[in-house]
């Protein structure tokens, strides 16, 4: 009789017995099923995988890891057991905290290769969701040129902005909210997050701010609604066109403006303040000294500036995104740790005044986000597809992982330009 470990080094391997060979002590914290009607985990599991089809099989095994199965996910090539596509954050948890991989021995390999078949290993078309790899994208363009961004803000925000209102809520703030209390609801903490921004800068009525990737205009309005003269820029023309909509509405155009423009372009100078909310994550590292530089030429003297950014967790780490993220969320984003950050403002010449880490507030703010896209799941499949939608549900579930995990953080950094007078001793804002 052959055993188990007999069969993993000669015998063929159901499609389910792979997945047990290359986990850990063969521990799996879910039931998992295939179409060769296999099937491995507890019989009772909350929670599971179920692989559908062959072509799933071939994403698997030509891009191991978050790519591959993100392909067959997107594709409809992999099912989910005991979540919602809108919010798969319990699944990914215990995925991450409790599935690991090992490689197995090179007989053991080559038996799983066989198992399969060698046919399983020749790549396939992604899903259409899916951007151009990096390499093409460097062949095919700068990166970072006018153009590159313009076509990495469409990519990810001219989805559409019906889409948007059922994830991010009346508000229409695509960043990381502010919670006064655990209890607080997304509206208000997202109302929270512009009052402390508009605090910190200590903008006053008759002031001007520039806020760069100003998004659908959130922070614009609610400056001016505090009486300050605000522009915002903005690469995406769907959020522009929201944007004017939203202050028109609002009755505020003798004193807000989005423009559907490069913030390069932005001509003014001499502002009382400069918000860069979400918008460094999209710059480059290597851009970073041009950018705040440019930030500070729009300052007048005193004049504070707040950038607040996702960043890693460290300043050691590869500043660019996972495969997942790149392909399907953010083409050509770039995270570096607080401290670099930090660095490049100031060496901008800028005077850093206070920094803060908001990473549990991410971790708030993406369990409402994927809240909104649960109560919204069927109009959210009608306007955008199922794969699109499958896709936000778990780029949203991962990164609230990500930020729960510590991987990645939020953070506030606030700077000034120059000026000695006029500033508290101690912070003026409360938290």
């Amino acid at each position: 009789m052959t055993t188990y470990k007999e069969q993993a080094h000669t015998g063929r391997l159901s499609l389910a017995q792979v997945l047990e060979t290359l986990a850990t002590d063969g521990h799996l914290p879910l039931r998992f099923t295939a179409y060769d009607g296999s099937s491995t985990g507890p019989d009772d599991a909350a929670l599971g995988l179920e692989l559908l089809t062959p072509r799933g099989t071939t994403y698997l095994a030509t891009a191991p890891g978050d790519l591959g199965m993100a392909r067959a996910y997107v594709a409809g090539d992999l099912g989910l057991h005991g979540v919602h596509p809108g919010d798969p954050y319990r699944l990914l948890k215990a995925l991450a905290d409790e599935l690991h991989f090992r490689r197995p021995p090179p007989r053991v390999l080559a038996n799983i290769v066989r198992s399969i078949g060698i046919e399983h290993l020749v790549p396939i078309a992604p899903p259409p969701q899916e951007s151009l790899p990096r390499w093409r994208r460097i062949a095919e363009g700068l990166r970072h040129s006018r153009s590159r961004d313009a076509d990495a803000i469409e990519h990810h925000y001219d989805v559409s902005n019906d889409f948007y209102e059922w994830v991010l809520g009346p508000s229409m703030t695509y960043t990381c909210a502010v919670y006064p209390h655990p209890e607080a609801t997304l509206e208000q903490a997202q109302d929270n997050k512009y009052r402390l921004v508009f605090d910190k800068l200590r903008l006053r009525p008759g002031d001007r701010l520039l806020d760069v990737g100003c998004g659908w205009g959130g922070m614009v309005r609610y400056a001016a609604r505090h009486g300050v003269r605000a522009i915002g820029a903005t690469l995406s023309a769907e959020q522009a066109r929201w944007a004017q909509r939203a202050i028109a509405d609002d009755g505020l155009t003798e004193l807000a403006e989005v423009r559907h423009c490069d913030y390069r372009d932005v001509r003014e100078s001499e502002f009382d303040a400069v918000s860069s909310i979400g918008m460094t994550e999209h710059i480059g590292v290597a851009n970073y000294p041009n950018y705040f530089g440019f930030l500070k030429s729009k300052l007048r003297t005193g004049g504070l500036l707040l950038n607040h950014c996702i960043t890693r967790a460290d300043n050691k780490s590869n500043a660019t995104a996972g495969d997942f993220i790149d392909r399907y969320v953010f083409p050509d984003g770039e995270l570096a740790g607080s401290g670099r950050i930090i660095s490049e403002i100031q060496d901008a010449g800028l005077e850093v005044l206070h920094n803060e880490n908001l990473r549990s507030h991410y971790e708030l703010t993406l369990r409402d986000w994927c809240a909104n896209l649960v109560a919204h799941w069927d109009d959210a499949v009608a306007e955008v597809g199922p794969a699109t939608a499958r896709v936000w549900g778990l780029y949203m579930a991962g990164s609230r992982l990500g930020f729960e995990h510590n991987v990645i953080q939020l953070h506030h950094v606030l700077a000034r330009n120059g000026g000695d007078t006029g500033l508290p001793l101690r912070p003026w804002w409360r938290p």
